[in-house]
């Protein structure tokens, strides 16, 4: 399964985020997000793991607070695909 987390802290890592969620089991990837121009962390991220130990996670860590932050945990959905714009402006 793959979990969404939102509202992290900027100074957490990938290996902070996957110590947290290997409490609860297995972790098969954790990935914290990062804005692509500066580096930094967007404050948020996922974690892939088996579907029962998830779903603990899930339910254990929702609205807990990590690093002075309450986050947020939840399955994640399937990315959108958003429309792309492809026209040519003529000036």
């Amino acid at each position: 399964m793959n979990i969404f987390i939102s509202n992290l802290n900027y100074r957490l890592t990938n290996e902070d985020l996957h110590d947290l969620f290997s409490e609860y089991g297995e972790v098969e990837s954790a990935k914290i997000i990062q804005d692509r121009d500066t580096g930094r962390s967007r404050g948020f991220g996922f974690v892939e793991m088996a579907d029962s130990e998830a779903r603990k996670a899930i339910e254990e860590l929702n609205q807990k607070e990590v690093d002075g932050k309450v986050i947020s945990v939840s399955q994640a959905r399937p990315r959108e695909e958003k429309p792309r714009n492809n026209f040519r402006r003529n000036y």
